[in-house]
């Protein structure tokens, strides 16, 4: 079945829902959705929204915070339009009814790794993420203007003479393929953390937009810079539940199996050094002490605030029989978050005409090497609005329907063997430490792998794996979240550039754009 809109909008998280409010302003708008409307990594992020609201902060110090975290390659231009747009956008969902914790009349401000002051926005203690969904449907839910299809599976952006103009899915609960015609597709379908065995991420989260961009066409860069979440909950049987970075902001201790606080030698910081530093020194203290884990320690805090300001965190630790007020909480790093993906300008577009991309699928540069806590929701605010606004300047009526074949692919599920090998292989050898023995036994494993008969969502998934794999051994230095122990320094020199990877073309660099960005 064919059929045309104005818009269409890939991803239901923060990006995806922002974009669609703006665009739902001027024209029709399709929402496709991988699962369940509210199954997005917005849903589970606990720690907030990274913003300068208070008297004793400064936009310039965000600025700073976001340049240092990102170990010289961010963006200088991306950042600025980040931490200068973002109050304007906060307090727009403030308007919306977004229900932010407060602490008498002013804001309660968190302090999170690498942040200079306290400046995390949080709701419901660790529940923010699903607090602004909440108040983004709030906006969409029964608009005139906008479908909403859940359990849409997006197959292919179609793509004519160097325009974007639909793509095509598939309804996985009805077995029905469509077409839709539109001005613009925004993608926003997040991160790609599930290549990974252990990750905080969604099931949905298995990097389909960027690899859809790149058999596009599109430019995919710093695809190596994988961030690692320093606590995942790591029980037998338990998912690997975020533990925000929050818990550490707020006083909480990494001890080992024998109750050293280990973060002391290795950081001035201690927990609050950057994540890829947090992670790495986690994962080298498990290896030491020959344990599968190590441990978040709370017990020295009043077990009445730790029940409000983590109540989500709480629970859950409760249901799998911890309390955090007086046991320690066994952790272990995961994979979290990309600051790499589909290359775009800070209007969100990705170099081909009518295709755009915002929040974790999209590499705007903002993040650089390693993304500075709580700015990831910041991110999607900002640049899903932008991106909807540049697509409604550029856009033009549908074109006549565009072509694709209409037949429903046999099977169109992730195959699970696959899933299970390259989840391992990514893990063990593309994960917190790399060499490249390792990168490139994984790279050539990966290659093997990929064949004509696969289905489109296991083709999408090794395509990202070996992108980041690539990536990984390309880049011959360590920074930010890239860590190779055979080369554990940063190269200004050589390696103070975007990796970049394009369809039929060679791996290759970009600059890093602004001389502040350093």
């Amino acid at each position: 079945m064919s059929a045309e809109t104005d818009f269409i909008v890939i991803g239901s998280g923060i990006a995806g829902l922002r974009a669609a409010i703006e665009l739902a302003r001027v024209g029709r708008v399709l929402i496709l959705t991988k699962d369940r409307l509210t199954e997005s990594s917005t849903e589970y992020a606990q720690g907030g929204v990274a913003v300068v609201l208070s008297d004793d902060d400064e936009i310039a110090l965000h600025y700073e915070d976001t340049l240092r975290a990102g170990a010289g390659l961010c963006d200088a231009e991306a950042v600025r339009v980040l931490v200068e747009e973002g109050p304007r956008y906060v307090q727009e969902l403030m308007a919306w009814g977004c229900r932010f914790d407060r602490a008498g009349e002013r804001w309660e401000l968190g302090r999170e790794a690498a942040h200079s002051r306290r400046r995390i926005l949080h709701a419901h203690g660790d529940s923010t993420g699903r607090e602004i969904v909440r108040t983004l449907l709030g906006q969409l839910i029964g608009h005139p203007r906008v479908q909403i299809v859940d359990h849409a599976l997006a197959l292919d952006l179609l793509v004519e003479e160097g325009r974007c103009g639909g793509v095509r899915y598939v309804e996985t609960q009805h077995r029905r393929v469509q077409i839709v015609s539109a001005s613009a597709v925004i993608l926003a379908t997040g991160g790609a953390g599930h290549v990974y065995a252990v990750t905080t991420n969604p099931d949905v989260a298995t990097g389909d937009g960027m690899a859809m961009a790149y058999w596009a066409g599109a430019i995919l860069c710093d695809m190596e810079f994988v961030q690692f979440h320093p606590t995942a909950l790591a029980l037998p049987g338990a998912p690997r539940f975020l533990l925000t970075e929050a818990l550490r902001g707020e006083g909480g201790i990494l001890r080992d199996r024998f109750g050293d606080r280990f973060m002391l030698r290795v950081h001035e910081k201690a927990e609050l050094a950057p994540r890829d530093i947090v992670a790495r020194a986690i994962f080298e203290r498990m290896r030491e002490t020959g344990s599968d884990c190590v441990y978040l320690d709370l017990t020295h805090l009043d077990e009445k605030f730790l029940q409000r300001r983590f109540p989500r965190v709480y629970a859950t630790c409760r249901d799998y029989g911890i309390d955090i007020a007086r046991d320690a909480i066994p952790v272990t790093p995961a994979a979290h978050y990309f600051m790499g993906g589909v290359r775009t300008d800070t209007d969100g577009w990705t170099g081909i005409e009518g295709l755009y991309a915002a929040g974790e699928v999209a590499c705007t540069g903002v993040h650089g090497a390693n993304r500075l806590a709580s700015n990831s929701l910041l991110e999607g605010l900002v640049f899903g609005a932008r991106a909807a606004r540049r697509a409604i300047d550029r856009a033009r009526q549908p074109g006549p329907q565009v072509r694709a074949a209409e037949h429903a692919p046999s099977e169109w599920s992730l195959d699970p063997e696959i899933a299970r090998t390259v989840r391992h292989i990514l893990w063990s050898q593309v994960g917190i430490i790399r060499h490249q023995d390792g990168l490139q036994r994984a790279l050539t494993a990966l290659t093997e792998m990929e064949r004509a008969d696969l289905t489109i969502p296991t083709r999408y998934f090794l395509t990202v794996a070996r992108l980041v794999t690539r990536a990984a051994l390309f880049r011959q230095e360590s920074r930010g979240a890239h860590y190779r122990s055979d080369f554990p320094a940063p190269d200004d020199r050589t390696w103070r550039c975007h990796s970049a990877q394009q369809r039929e073309r060679d791996i290759f660099t970009l600059p890093v754009q602004g001389a502040e960005a350093s």
